[in-house]
C-alpha cells in the first residue's frame, strides 16, 4: 500500500488500513496517512483494466460539471491475474434536507449535458464482472436489443437459465422491440448502473455518484433501474421531473428498461429473479 500512495505523492506514514463494504467483487478499504484520507479498492479476479473503466466513467461524468464525483488518484493496469488497485478520495458526510434534491436535479443535468448524439460507447465496460460491449450507434432500439439484451439472452442460455418459454418470449421481445421503445430519444451521458448503492453523501450533504458502467442513451434507461431496488429519497424524482420532465410513456416502457438489469441479476445470482423475468416477458409478448 505504501508503494502504492508514493506513486501519487503520499510518502507520509499510513495511520490506518480499515476494510470497509465496497460491493459484492472488490476488496475494499478505508486508507488515512498523515497527509490525507483514501478509498482503495483491489482485486485479483478481474481483466487487466478494469479500474481503468471504472476511472474512465468518472472522468466522462466529471468533465460534465454537473453532479459530484469521487476523484481518482490513481488505478493499475496490470497482467491477468495480478492484484490491481484503484485509489479515490474517501467520501462521507449526512444526508440533510437538500440531499435528496440534490440528487434529482444534478442528475437530471447530467442527462441534459450535450452529447456527440450517439448512442453507445467506444469501450468495453463491466456490469459487475460481465463484460459490456460496446459500439456506437444511430439506432437506440439497435443498440439496447444487440448490445443489451441479446448478450445477456446469449449469457442466459449458456448458464441454462434462459430456456423454454423464457427463451421464445425474449427471442420473440428482440424482434419486435421497435413496437414498445423510441429509436431516437434524446442523447444522454447515463451512469449506467445506478441503484441505490451507487450513490452516497459528501460533506454539506451532497450527492456523490460511484461506480458507473458508464453509455450513452436514453435516460429513461436510467430513471427505471431507480425503481427497481429503491433507495432514492422521497424529493429525488419529483426533483429530477423539475428539470427533466419525464415523457408521457414511461410507464410503458419502464419494465423493458429494467428488463435489463433483471436478465444480469438472473444471469449472475440465479433463479430468484426468474419470476421478475417472466411477468416483464408476459406483459410484452
Amino acid at each position: 500500500m505504501k508503494n502504492k500512495l508514493a506513486l501519487i505523492g503520499d510518502s507520509s506514514d499510513i495511520q490506518t488500513i480499515q476494510p470497509v463494504s465496497g460491493g459484492d467483487i472488490n476488496q475494499a478499504y478505508y486508507v488515512e496517512t498523515l497527509e490525507h484520507t483514501y478509498f482503495v479498492k483491489t482485486n485479483s479476479h478481474v481483466p487487466p483494466h478494469f479500474f481503468q473503466v471504472e476511472a474512465n466513467g468518472l472522468e466522462r461524468i466529471r468533465a460534465t460539471e454537473t453532479i459530484a464525483v469521487p476523484k481518482v488518484y490513481h488505478f493499475d493496469l496490470a497482467k491477468q491475474d495480478e492484484e490491481i488497485t484503484l485509489m479515490m478520495e474517501w467520501v462521507e458526510g449526512s444526508k440533510n434536507n437538500n440531499t435528496g434534491r440534490l440528487l434529482g436535479e444534478n442528475l437530471a443535468h447530467l442527462h441534459l449535458a450535450e452529447t456527440n448524439g450517439l448512442y453507445g460507447l467506444n469501450e468495453t465496460t463491466f456490469v459487475g464482472e460481465i463484460a459490456q460491449h460496446n459500439d456506437w450507434y444511430e439506432d437506440w432500439v439497435y443498440y439496447y436489443s444487440e448490445k443489451r439484451l441479446q448478450p445477456q439472452l446469449e449469457l442466459g442460455i449458456q448458464k441454462g437459465r434462459i430456456h423454454g418459454v423464457r427463451r421464445a418470449q425474449m427471442e420473440s421481445l428482440l424482434a419486435h422491440l421497435d413496437q414498445y421503445i423510441p429509436r431516437k430519444p434524446r442523447v444522454s451521458l447515463l451512469h449506467g448502473d445506478l441503484w441505490g448503492g451507487n450513490w452516497l453523501v459528501g460533506d454539506g450533504g451532497t450527492p456523490y455518484l460511484i461506480d458507473p458502467s458508464v453509455l450513452y442513451g436514453d435516460h429513461l434507461f436510467e430513471l427505471a433501474f431507480t425503481e427497481v431496488f429503491g433507495g432514492f429519497p422521497a424529493a429525488f424524482k419529483d426533483s429530477y421531473q423539475s428539470i427533466y420532465p419525464l415523457a408521457d410513456y414511461y410507464e410503458d416502457v419502464k419494465p423493458l428498461y429494467q428488463l435489463f438489469y433483471l436478465l444480469v441479476h438472473l444471469n449472475i445470482f440465479g433463479e430468484g429473479y426468474g419470476g421478475s423475468v417472466d411477468r416483464i416477458l408476459s406483459r410484452y409478448v
